[in-house]
């Protein structure tokens, strides 16, 4: 029984990690910031919703479309190079308190 305990795990990690692996690389498309904008404006109708200040003078943007439903979030690199990081579907913008907090 304990060659079992930690033959599982072991197993697990051996078809997930590889898996994992394709994901992350999958992830990760890069091009010069103009490229990838052009692409989400104009084949996904999604527009730049917030943004901020990331490590190391990294921009990170959040692009969505209300037609869609579909939302981007990017990283801006100093040297103009952007990197989708998420996307997804089914945006909802939140509705704004008077305070600024949304509900």
């Amino acid at each position: 029984m304990t060659r079992f305990k930690f033959l599982v795990p072991a197993l697990a990690a051996f078809l997930v990690l590889p898996a994992l692996a394709e994901a992350q690389a999958a992830r990760t498309l890069c091009a010069d910031r103009d490229q990838i904008v052009g692409t989400l404006t104009g084949y996904f109708g999604e527009t730049a919703r917030s943004w901020g200040m990331g490590p190391a003078g990294r921009i990170v943007e959040i692009f969505a479309s209300e037609e869609t439903g579909t939302w981007t979030i990017t990283v801006t690199a100093p040297d103009g190079t952007t990197c989708l990081v998420a996307s997804g579907n089914s945006w909802e913008d939140l509705a704004r308190l008077p305070g600024g907090e949304a509900t």
